[in-house]
């Protein structure tokens, strides 16, 4: 019997030794040529059990808390929303926080307002007055959370401002009074004012100012029949009412002048035009005649000053005249002035040697230079014509009918 356990545990050793030997890297490795170690013949001791140990009864500890989820945001704690932590020592309710309404059961309740006890429940939103859904100023997050104020759906938007501007209900109530642009009357008094405002209205454009002008005085040098000429005037007022008298005419050395004055009402009907009336006396070889005259004048564009006016005799005889004239500056004290003028009949006047139509021309061009702006010489030339009966009353009187002269003289004003 002893030597079956022999031949049995012989056997069972060589065949744990058959892995161990082929796990042998002796011939794997350059260099290291080593016999491989001789088997042991001994007997493997049994493996005993291990002894039974005493598992000890557990411990109790306290329950561990989760650690809290942060719920206060970078802004929101800024703002001063979020809750104090407990001080350190202090005993704290360990109890399981109450789940936030999430967000899906109310969609105008974001996370972060939620966590805060911002959202107010549902129950609690039915009680309270419902909050216009169409007023801007109050976002749907803002009124879950009550911070607008209700409003009454009863009672429209428009109730809550007072009507203002165009808003008005229509009615027939008067309009309210103007306020007044002479406050300082409220404390001084209308006629202790009155004084002072007249007296700033004149010193700001109301003041009455005067003005005499010779626009024309000059030697006219003619073929044999040298003489001179005139035209100016005088004016008094302001800037919308003047009084003018106006006087023009002619004549030569050898014989007496004949001219005209005028004496007019003028009266601003725009910026830049007057309007004329009042009479004209002229002073002939013949019988007097006394005019009624209205006119204008005033600045047309591009720079041309215009006059013209319709006369009326004592006798029924209607004339009219036209004239105009343009300063053209070569520099600040040389211009050059074209002027051109024209008088026409209504009629034939025998005893003023005037046929009916286009009586006379005249048109001239004169070269001055302002010494100074109220003096200024000049030299020229002037083309005078007369036409149609005119003509030939004056041909029959034993006067010429026209022609070139050489002109020289002054324009002044002051």
């Amino acid at each position: 019997m002893n030597s079956l356990l022999l031949a049995a545990s012989a056997i069972t050793g060589l065949a744990l030794t058959a892995p161990v030997l082929a796990q042998d890297h002796s011939q794997h490795m350059p260099g290291m040529n080593m016999p491989a170690p001789a088997a042991s013949s001994r007997p493997k001791p049994k493996t005993r059990k291990a002894p039974r140990q005493m598992v000890a009864a557990p411990r109790r500890t306290a329950p561990q808390v989760p650690a809290p989820v942060p719920t206060c945001l970078p802004e929101h704690a800024a703002m001063g929303h979020c809750a104090a932590e407990p001080p350190a020592g202090a005993k704290v309710d360990y109890a399981p926080p109450q789940e936030a309404p999430s967000a899906s059961a109310d969609p105008a309740c974001p996370p972060e307002h939620a966590a805060m006890g911002h959202c107010t429940p549902k129950s609690a939103a039915t009680s309270r007055a419902p909050l216009s859904p169409g007023n801007p100023a109050c976002p749907p997050e803002h009124a879950a959370m009550g911070h607008c104020s209700p409003s009454d759906p009863a009672i429209p938007a428009a109730a809550h401002t007072a009507p203002g501007g165009t808003a008005l209900a229509a009615g027939k109530a008067p309009a309210p009074a103007p306020p007044e642009a002479n406050y300082a009357d409220r404390i001084w008094g209308r006629e202790a004012m009155a004084p002072a405002r007249d007296l700033l209205r004149r010193e700001h454009g109301g003041m009455a100012f005067s003005q005499v002008m010779f626009d024309l005085a000059e030697v006219q040098i003619r073929d044999g029949r040298d003489g001179y000429r005139w035209g100016g005037e005088l004016w008094y007022g302001g800037d919308i009412n003047r009084l003018i008298v106006k006087s023009e005419g002619e004549g030569t050395f050898r014989e007496d002048a004949e001219g005209e004055i005028q004496a007019l009402y003028s009266r601003a009907v725009g910026a830049y035009f007057n309007l004329q009336a009042g009479i004209r006396q002229d002073f002939v070889k013949g019988p007097d005649r006394t005019y009624a005259t209205i006119g204008f004048e005033g600045l047309a564009p591009y720079w041309f000053e215009l006059e013209g006016a319709l006369f009326v005799s004592d006798r029924g005889d209607v004339l009219g005249r036209f004239e105009g004239y343009y300063d053209q500056r070569i520099t600040q004290r040389l211009i050059v002035q074209p002027r051109a003028e024209i008088n026409l009949s209504a009629q034939d006047v025998p005893a003023g040697g005037l046929g009916s139509g286009l009586t006379d021309a005249e048109l001239g061009l004169r070269l001055r230079y302002e010494i100074a702006r109220e003096f200024a010489p000049y030299v020229g030339v002037s083309w005078e014509r007369k036409f149609g009966d005119t003509a030939r009353f004056s041909r029959a009187a034993g006067d010429g009918t026209g022609g070139f002269s050489f002109v020289a003289g002054i324009r002044a004003w002051f």
